[in-house]
């Protein structure tokens, strides 16, 4: 940081500044994300003003023999970094199992470093930090949405007494590679009908998110009053119910 910048230096790390956080909140805005280009452009403003502010006052720094007024320039971005702490937690959302936010929160910190760096006058550090960015929102999307991720849901079959046993249900489960995690059971009308509750885990293939066969087929079962398929790894993915008349 030097110990002091003119205007032209000023329009400069403004002008990078709104061109990164433009550009990374552009990404964010076109996948339906909450910081979008606005927030970011805030944020990183915010930062690199108050780095600017902090390289203004470089300049007055100093003890001087008549003061015993000693200026720490870096409380200013430290500052600004807990205050954006708590904009990224407020975006962060967990519902049961499910926690979303966590990438926009990220990239909120990010943009505020990269303001840091480019009020400071750090620009390649800046300009760096705001290519590998983009590459890693940008270039990973795609990445990610071929990985086979595991996921979880639970299923409730309810059974009369001469429908699937908790064994046979496991069993069927497993043949079609699920792994249970729990399983409840619950006598209904006073012990003809049966409520098994399973909680499971599998992993399909990218991007398949319809109701597994192994669903319709206990549905068709002899003894099988209802089925219900509860997913709880995709938000607002619907809640999928399959009855055998």
């Amino acid at each position: 940081m030097p110990l002091s910048i003119s205007w032209a230096d000023v329009f400069a790390r403004l002008a990078l500044t709104v061109a990164a956080g433009f550009l990374v909140g552009l990404n964010r805005s076109e996948h339906g994300h909450a910081a979008g280009v606005r927030t970011t452009i805030l944020v990183c403003l915010a930062a690199s003003l108050s780095m600017i502010q902090a390289n203004l006052l470089l300049g007055t720094v100093g003890k001087a023999s008549d003061s015993f007024v000693v200026m720490d320039l870096m409380r200013l971005p430290l500052g600004i970094l807990s205050g954006i702490g708590f904009i990224g937690a407020g975006v962060i959302l967990r519902r049961g199992n499910m926690v979303t936010g966590i990438t926009t929160a990220a990239t909120i910190w990010l943009v505020t470093v990269m303001g840091l760096c480019f009020g400071g006058g750090q620009w390649g550090l800046g300009l760096a930090t705001l290519a590998i960015a983009l590459g890693v929102l940008t270039g990973l999307k795609p990445v990610e949405r071929h990985l086979r991720r595991d996921r979880r849901a639970t299923l409730i079959v309810v059974a009369s007494g001469n429908g699937p046993s908790e064994d046979e249900l496991i069993s069927a489960l497993r043949g079609h590679g699920f792994k249970t995690i729990s399983t409840q059971v619950a006598f209904l009308d006073q012990g003809r009908d049966r409520r098994h509750q399973c909680t499971v885990r599998w992993r399909p293939e990218p991007g398949d998110v319809a109701t597994p066969p192994v669903v319709v087929e206990l549905a068709h079962r002899p003894g099988v009053r209802e089925v219900e398929w509860v997913p709880q790894i995709e938000l607002g993915e619907p809640k999928t119910s399959v009855s055998d008349g």
